[in-house]
């Protein structure tokens, strides 16, 4: 029976996602304008659904 034969563990390189995105990509502007948008100005506002369970993304950290 064939069978795909994987890396070795001792083999593996993990990188984080921003390591790998290079400054002058897109991205980094697109992140750097997000940044600086006021969300409540443009009338986002965080409202709490239930009690229970976990908060909201952005709450808490």
């Amino acid at each position: 029976m064939q069978h795909i034969t994987g890396i070795p563990r001792n083999q593996l390189f993990i990188n984080s996602l921003k390591e790998t995105i290079t400054s002058y990509n897109v991205v980094c502007f697109i992140v750097a304008f997000v940044d600086v948008l006021s969300l409540k100005s443009l009338g986002f506002s965080v409202s709490t659904i239930k009690t229970e369970g976990r908060p909201t993304y952005g709450q808490g950290i």
